[in-house]
């Protein structure tokens, strides 16, 4: 009886949490519109709302007896009856309170399963009595409630976006695809028929072949009569022939026969195959929209989101969405959601300026960021991700390139604005003056790229000084099935993607010409670099001579400013094939997206065009990569660490030692500037908050010095709010380094970016 109580138990937490959480995600949406709201009436309607979805999850939580929630909702409540009854005002101070009331909320409903620790109780205690001390008359506190009551604010730096386990569907959508699934039940009964028929069919063969066994003696009389001359009576022969005759007539009107029910057996199975096949298509189409989700699912927390951060950075911003009731794949939701999240960011942190600076440019003093959604014909939706920002400096991004060894100086001075524009998406290039925890490190745009090639889709980024950027994805509305082209290499069949696919050439032995080391095909006036596809995957080169082939297929990929030609053995079919992903155990293998059956049943993989092309950019810059790595292993980097905290010094000077690098210490910035007089270092690596001098002034003073001004300062400190951080932009740091999030790999990438 105890465990069935406890499943009973556990299953009523898990309804719980679900409406719970739709509860939360209301009240979220509910005070940031409340904060645009301007009309009395509109902000009346809002408040009534919240004030309901309080009520509602505080009668849910005392339902599954979870008064810490149920305590909250009532203060809460408490807090919208003031402002419905106008004894409380709809202040900013005050909605910041109960926009962190919510955050509270939302952490309770992550530990209802667990034992809380003694923090999370603090937390919760403490945001219940500032509810009540408002309630009370008392002022609004300028600090969130944590543990200790008096902590510093933490930024929300990332939106809690989870899909839920399950999916909830409509009713009428439900009950559609019973009635189809029940339909399901005649093509079974037809294809039961189309058993015994085809069973009658085989007895009745059976039966033509008792009958010409029959006939055997009869035969082997008559060649026995015929080979013994003169022997055999005539009536023997005669009666032997006209059995013979007999059966060959019955045999060919039973041939007839046979003939005319095979093809009605055949008409009929063709008819049954039809309907089976349009009842699973639409089975199946209906069965892909239950597991679609409508991007308002992901997005719900965002304007939040752009709130806590715009605000954390002292910049003012409206997030507006469009399109939002599309519905997507959850699975691409779920592998969109974090370059969803970053493209805002980005939005933010590079583009938005503050309100000060675009009031002195002629704009709104607010800015806009607008994530507009729309569908397409071709089963695609084209996702929009823009700001009334800055732009972005393609000289910045073409200098950061160049400096970082992407590109060689003869490269960036052919480099056009769109091509020195989709440098953002390499590896390492960012225009941020300095490295902190929110941006800098140049992985972020690189990451969305990836996601969105291995998805099927394209992105793309225009931009306009000071008028803004705009980021422009496309991709598939569903994975589950594409169309695909079948190829074969190396005596390999393998499927790519036919959106990814630019166009399929012709090329002859002779019109293969090398450049720069690397082979090449001219194709409408562009050279392009041309790839033999079984050399990217590592399989044995295919010989044109050992088949006598002069002339190869080869298949055009185009993907931002770069277009590839990959040659192939031989381009067999295009077809609509079904994607299987690899399992948990290979969840991510190089160049390959997943598996699909073809109708032979060969199992084929599926390859990934992202990878692909990377993978012969790679290669062909394989040669000077290496140069540099191996010169770089010989020259031991050397660091000046710079920290008043023995205990501080000696860890950082433990873990960069263990990375291989030459180190020495300094107490103080003093003592830092001393060291740098009488050695060479090739990055200094500092705290904040020291005696005699700080680490920004310690900063200052090296940009000031010649011989010093390009030598990279990393600043690792203690002091994490937004003026700290716009302090050491001032001065020049490379690197902004917070300790309350420290991570060691953190910190050898960033020096591993900086020398």
């Amino acid at each position: 009886m105890a465990k069935k109580d406890n499943g009973f138990i556990k299953k009523l937490l898990g309804i719980f949490k679900i409406e719970a959480q739709e509860h939360i995600n209301a009240l979220s949406s509910g005070l940031i519109e409340l904060e645009k709201a301007s009309g009395a009436d509109r902000q009346a309607q809002i408040i009534e709302t919240m004030f309901r979805e309080a009520h509602s999850l505080k009668g849910a939580a005392r339902s599954v007896n979870i008064a810490e929630i149920e305590s909250m909702c009532q203060s809460l409540e408490s807090v919208f009856s003031a402002l419905k009854n106008h004894k409380l005002s709809a202040s900013k101070g005050l909605l910041d309170v109960l926009h962190q009331t919510v955050d509270s909320l939302d952490g309770l409903l992550l530990s209802i399963e667990r034992e809380r620790t003694v923090n999370e109780k603090s937390e919760a205690a403490a945001t219940i009595k500032i509810l009540e001390a408002l309630l009370a008359g008392a002022p609004i506190p300028l600090r969130r409630p944590g543990p200790d009551k008096g902590g510093p604010e933490t930024p929300l730096t990332h939106p809690k976006l989870s899909l839920a386990e399950t999916v909830r569907i409509s009713a009428s959508r439900l009950e559609s695809l019973l009635l189809q699934t029940e339909e399901l039940l005649s093509a079974k009964q037809a294809a039961g028929r189309l058993v015994a028929e085809l069973q009658e069919l085989d007895a009745g063969l059976t039966e033509w072949e008792t009958e010409s066994n029959k006939l055997s003696p009869h035969i082997r009389m008559l060649r026995l009569s015929l080979e013994e001359k003169n022997t055999t009576p005539q009536d023997k022969i005669n009666s032997s022939l006209a059995r013979l005759l007999e059966f060959v007539n019955w045999n060919q009107s039973h041939i007839v026969s046979l003939k005319n029910g095979l093809a009605a057996l055949a008409e009929k199975a063709e008819r049954d195959r039809h309907a089976l096949g349009g009842a699973v298509d639409n089975l199946l189409q209906d069965m892909r929209r239950g597991s679609m989700l409508p991007l308002s699912s992901i997005l719900e927390n965002f304007p939040r989101f752009v709130r806590e951060l715009c605000r954390d950075q002292g910049k003012d911003a409206e997030f507006v969405m469009r399109g939002q009731e599309i519905e997507i794949d959850r699975h691409i939701l779920e592998e969109m959601k974090d370059p969803f999240i970053h493209l805002v960011r980005n939005c933010i942190d590079h583009g938005i300026e503050k309100p000060e600076e675009r009031t002195h440019k002629g704009k709104s003093s607010r800015g806009t960021i607008t994530f507009a959604t729309s569908q397409m014909k071709s089963g695609r939706v084209d996702i929009i991700i823009s700001d009334d920002g800055a732009g972005i400096d393609t000289a910045k991004v073409r200098n950061v390139a160049l400096r970082r060894g992407l590109i060689s100086q003869e490269d960036a001075d052919k480099l056009d604005h769109q091509k020195a524009l989709s440098l953002i998406f390499q590896s390492g290039v960012s225009t941020s003056p300095i490295i902190t925890d929110i941006s800098g490190r140049g992985l972020g745009l690189a990451i969305v790229q990836e996601k969105v090639l291995r998805l099927g889709g394209t992105v793309s980024v225009e931009t306009d000084h000071d008028v803004g950027t705009t980021f422009r994805i496309s991709l598939p509305l569903a994975l589950a099935t594409f169309r695909g082209i079948v190829i074969r290499a190396a005596e390999r069949l393998f499927v790519l993607p036919t959106t990814s696919v630019e166009r399929v050439v012709r090329v002859k032995r002779e019109d293969i010409k090398t450049v720069e080391n690397r082979e090449t095909i001219s194709l409408d006036g562009e050279v392009l670099s041309l790839v033999r596809l079984t050399e990217v995957l590592g399989l044995p080169r295919e010989d044109a001579a050992a088949d006598g082939s002069d002339i190869r297929p080869a298949m055009v990929f185009g993907s931002a400013d770069k277009r590839l030609a990959f040659l192939v053995d031989e381009v067999i079919d295009e077809q609509e094939v079904l994607v299987k992903n690899l399992g948990r155990q290979l969840s991510r293998v190089r160049n390959i997206i997943g598996a699909s059956i073809l109708a032979g049943g060969n199992v084929v993989p599926v390859l990934n065009v992202g990878d692909l092309m990377k993978a012969a950019v790679k290669a062909g810059s394989a040669p000077a990569v290496s140069a540099v790595a191996k010169k770089g292993d010989v020259i031991q980097k050397s660091i000046l660490v710079v920290e008043d905290s023995i205990t501080a010094r000696t860890l950082l000077k433990n873990i960069l030692e263990a990375a291989g690098y030459k180190i020495k210490t300094a107490v103080d910035g003093i003592d830092a500037l001393t060291a740098l007089k009488t050695e060479a270092f090739d990055i200094v690596v500092s705290d904040v908050d020291m005696p005699r001098m700080n680490g920004f002034d310690l900063t200052a003073r090296i940009r000031e010095d010649k011989k010093l001004a390009e030598l990279p300062v990393v600043l690792v400190t203690a002091l994490e709010s937004r003026e700290h951080r716009e302090r050491g932009i001032e001065v020049g740091a490379n690197a902004y380094i917070v300790k309350s999030s420290f991570d060691q790999s953190n910190l050898l990438e960033v020096i591993q970016r900086l020398i």
